[in-house]
């Protein structure tokens, strides 16, 4: 009966595995008794109901460029109506009301995190485009005499050497601005260099420790140390490259309009840069050394920025423009369509894990399917799924695997999201800053090219560092780091 169940289920969610396990595990790795925590419910109407819910809200997410609804309506709609039905059918499974609090607040918990540490950075990338960075290193772009296919190869290389040093997010927010102030007249240049970035970003991002949330949880975890992430780079530049390489043959090389006015930058601006450079430090240092998460060290940040702007607008002003520097105006800036839309999506999915769909589907992955066939599908789910939820899914599991397996891993979740712009963070935010012109099919019609660098990376990974299979990891479960106190009588 159980086993004739289990089939059934794994029928109704076999086109939905790769969408749902991902986020799904934010919500059972935050208990290590992830079975009181779910209804067991995948085979009851109301669950299939949720389900259908789901899909269709997802598939208005796909059709955005068409219906032109913003990406977080419906997902929004769709988590709303997952959870009320799940409160109308959890009484009859013997939830009560605070369990049902717990499982909530739990994804409320992650995804506080994912919305401020976005929210600080957006507030940043917006103040500096207030005070003219972005449109000083656009004239300085064009001054160089560089045409767009030259500017499309800048951009790219300087988002894969950026990216590890900072975030692959915070890298493809300030060049994608670049790119769409440079190529405001020209949608083809826009589109294909937006895409460029994304793959750019996150493949800089695969070999660095700091280089993205997913590697820097890796590296918490002890399965990979700080400097065996560089095995990665090679893969990492393939990955790269061959996109690139052939998106570059369909740019033009027209040169963009030559700037009619001087720009410079305004006051302020130099102390706003180095205050991000510092919070960004901040956000790494902080996680590294304090075990702080990396929201508290971009909030702090956040509040030196605040203090900058009053400084900049009462203190320094030198200009009437300074007088106009509110820093609340550039927090309302924030690209809020992005931040509901994961807030949508992650408590869609993660209802779909209290159904219980998730203990399912995770049972069968690495024993049935094998450690690389297994971390290869989970690096192309990252394409529907954020890869945030994708590693911190495969951390929770902590499956039994080789340090060759566990840099595979890192390396497709952390370039498997640039085949779809809904797959990272990078390609949601961009969708944001380059509206109309940097799409979701914009970006379909090149994820051939981008799955022919993915696979390369991969062989690559296979050829050069096949010495580090069988090497044995002692990996640290991260969902144990924290006791629970002793219940009290």
């Amino acid at each position: 009966m159980l086993k004739r169940a289990g089939y059934l289920s794994l029928l109704i969610v076999a086109t939905l595995f790769a969408v749902c396990l991902p986020t799904a595990s934010i919500w059972a790795a935050s208990n290590s008794n992830a079975s009181a925590q779910t209804l067991n419910a995948v085979t009851h109407p109301a669950a299939i109901l949720c389900l259908v819910i789901f899909v269709l809200s997802y598939v208005a997410v796909l059709m955005e460029e068409y219906t032109h609804m913003r990406k977080s309506k419906p997902v929004l709609l769709g988590a709303g109506l997952i959870w009320v039905i799940i409160g109308m059918i959890a009484p009859s499974y013997g939830i009560d009301h605070d369990t049902l609090h717990s499982a909530i607040f739990h994804g409320l918990e992650e995804y506080a995190s994912l919305l401020l540490f976005l929210l600080a950075a957006m507030t940043y990338i917006s103040a500096l485009e207030e005070r003219n960075v972005f449109a000083v290193l656009k004239s300085n772009l064009i001054r160089s005499g560089l045409n767009f296919r030259q500017l499309f190869w800048a951009t790219g290389l300087i988002a894969f050497f950026l990216s590890p040093v900072a975030d692959n997010l915070t890298t493809a927010l300030v060049l994608g601005a670049v790119v769409v102030a440079v190529g405001s007249n020209n949608p083809r240049f826009v589109s294909l260099a937006c895409i460029n970035v994304v793959s750019a970003a996150n493949a800089g991002g695969a070999f660095s420790p700091f280089g993205d949330i997913t590697t820097l949880m890796v590296w918490q975890s002890g399965n990979v140390s700080f400097f065996e992430f560089f095995n990665l780079f090679l893969p990492s530049v393939i990955c790269f490259l061959i996109p690139a390489a052939i998106m570059s043959v369909f740019i033009p090389r027209d040169y963009p309009e030559a700037l009619k006015e001087d720009v410079s930058l305004r006051h302020g601006a130099r102390m706003i840069i180095a205050l991000g450079v510092f919070t960004i430090a901040m956000a790494v240092g902080f996680e590294q050394t304090l075990g702080l998460p990396p929201f508290v060290g971009m909030m702090f940040g956040l509040s030196f920025l605040m203090i900058a702007a009053y400084v900049i607008r009462h203190v320094w002003v030198n200009k009437d423009e300074d007088k106009d520097f509110d820093i609340l105006e550039n927090v309302a800036a924030a690209e809020w369509d992005t931040l509901l839309f994961f807030f949508g999506v992650i408590f869609s999915v993660g209802g779909l894990a209290f159904l219980g769909y998730m203990e399912l589907a995770s049972a069968a992955m690495y024993q049935e399917f094998g450690a690389s066939a297994t971390n290869i599908v989970l690096g192309v789910s990252s394409a529907i799924i954020d890869n945030i939820p994708v590693m911190f899914a495969v951390l929770s599991m902590n499956p039994e695997m080789d340090h060759f397996q566990w840099l595979l891993i890192t390396l497709t979740t952390g370039v498997g999201g640039s085949m779809l712009s809904i797959g990272s963070a990078a390609g949601v935010a961009l969708m944001g800053v380059a509206r109309g012109q940097y799409t979701f099919m914009s970006h379909l019609k090149w994820t051939p090219v981008i799955v022919l660098g993915y696979i390369s990376a991969i062989g690559v990974h296979f050829l050069i560092n096949s010495h580090l299979m069988n090497v044995s990891i002692h990996a640290i479960d991260v969902t144990t780091h924290i006791e629970e106190p002793a219940p009290t009588h």
